[in-house]
């Protein structure tokens, strides 16, 4: 499945291809994710996206690789989803030289028609730390609702906390 989000920019269901790709970005890009992103300190070689990518195969979890100009810059995809309430939560990461493209926010505004256009949801949240103002910038732009912070809520690096932020859109505020 490829969604596409602007000429330049598609998000394609993750096949056991992309797991080179995303292997070489966290591991070529290791120092800048691991401030937000926990799981790049277990990702030390190759099979450990390998495996990442062989359990969202089987899953009810829509997992996109995201391209720009036919290249691999991050991942964005629907992870806690439950089908009974109609709900998911939207996660992303991009490579730190494809910021500032606006490559995420549209990515997310897709998958958000995605996943209440298609898919049937009536909820969809995004969680993110605090103190990632890049990050927190995505929900807020797009017209999520902050609904509060869940201190503590996610481990870190080097065994560190941080208050979480969460935001949620319903389908019903979603604007198309």
């Amino acid at each position: 499945m490829i969604l596409t989000v602007a000429d330049d920019i598609e998000l394609r269901l993750l096949s056991p291809d992309d797991a080179k790709y995303i292997f070489r970005t966290i591991d070529t890009e290791r120092a800048y994710l691991r401030e937000w992103l926990p799981f790049v300190d277990y990702t030390q070689k190759v099979e450990d996206s390998i495996e990442y990518v062989q359990s969202t195969l089987n899953s009810i979890e829509k997992q996109f690789g995201v391209y720009h100009c036919n290249t691999f810059v991050g991942l964005i995809g629907c992870n806690r989803t439950d089908m009974d309430n109609k709900r998911t939560e939207i996660g992303y990461w991009l490579s730190e030289k494809m910021q500032g493209k606006g490559i995420i926010i549209r990515s997310v505004y897709r998958l958000l028609a995605f996943a209440f256009n298609e898919w049937g949801m009536n909820r969809v949240q995004i969680r993110v730390a605090v103190d990632n103002v890049k990050s927190k910038k995505i929900p807020e732009k797009l017209g999520f609702y902050l609904e509060g912070i869940e201190r503590d809520g996610e481990l870190l690096v080097d065994n560190k906390f941080t208050d979480i932020a969460v935001y949620s859109l319903l389908k019903k505020e979603f604007q198309e």
